[in-house]
Order: C-alpha cells, then structure tokens, then sequence
C-alpha cells in the first residue's frame, strides 16, 4: 500500500486589517413622489414629435430624492413575465434624479425627456432600447428630435 502523508506543514501569515469606523454621514433615505411637471413635459413632448407609439396613459414620471446615481434620469421598464403574471400591458416608469434634473434649464429638461423616450421601443412592449443599435445612436437621435422639438415650436 501507499501510504499518503495527510499532514502539511502550512506558513501562517499576519494580516494587518484595518477596521474602518462607521462614517458619521447622514445616510439619506431614497424617496419616490408623483411628478406631475415631468408628466406634462413628456406629454407635450410626445404630441409635438408625433411619438405616436408611445401610450400616453402607461408612461408614469416619478422624481427621486436621495438617489446615489449620477444620472439625470432613468427609465424602467415593465418585465415581459410581470405583465403575464399580472395581466397588465405594458408600462414605462421615467424617473428624474432631482439633485440633477431640477437644475437643468427648461431647454435640457426637454432634452432628457427625449432622451428618455427614446429608450422606448416602436412595438411599445415593456422592453428597453440601449444607446446603441445598428441604425440608432441615441444621444445623436435626441438632439436631432430636439430640434424639431424647437422648430415645431415646442415650449
């Protein structure tokens, strides 16, 4: 027989952790409320582009104080099982951050509407558009949108 030696010899190494002390910063609470002023831009928005693939009534606009995101908005979409669980049809939720968005001029408030509303797709389904696609950059896509905005005289 063979005989295995089972006992090693292993080095112990000294860690030196240092424990971090728990910072005194106020941790601020995330808080959703309705944004009825979102929802009037992106309303008028989508009529003045002719966003007509875009159901008004199941696009809802919600603003968020103490996110950590670096975003001036976002848009959350519905998943497909969620709406076969539930038995809803498709929903969009864009959400501004106000630390960023209530800043912003009129004028690049509408830009971020935009921009959003981009990332909903044609077919209206509950998914997302990235900011890339074979024929579509969406950052290019919404300052063109913008100036049409502008020229059909969009306030």
């Amino acid at each position: 027989m063979w005989q295995i030696n089972t006992l090693k010899k292993f080095k112990v190494k000294k860690l030196n952790l240092k424990v971090k002390k728990k910072s005194s910063k106020k941790v601020m609470k995330l808080e959703w409320e309705d944004a009825p002023d979102v929802k009037k831009k992106l309303d008028n928005v989508i009529k003045v582009l002719e966003l007509n693939h875009i159901i008004k009534d199941r696009v809802f606009c919600y603003r968020t104080e103490g996110s950590k995101a670096r975003a001036y908005a976002r848009t959350w979409m519905m998943p497909k099982i969620f709406q076969n669980a539930l038995d809803i049809p498709p929903a969009y939720v864009i959400e501004v951050i106000s630390k960023y968005y209530d800043k912003l001029s009129e004028d690049e408030k509408t830009k971020v509407i935009i921009h959003e509303l981009l990332h909903i797709p044609k077919n209206f389904s509950g998914a997302l558009l990235s900011h890339h696609g074979r024929k579509r950059h969406i950052a290019k896509d919404s300052n063109a949108l913008y100036t049409e905005y502008k020229k059909k005289g969009g306030k």
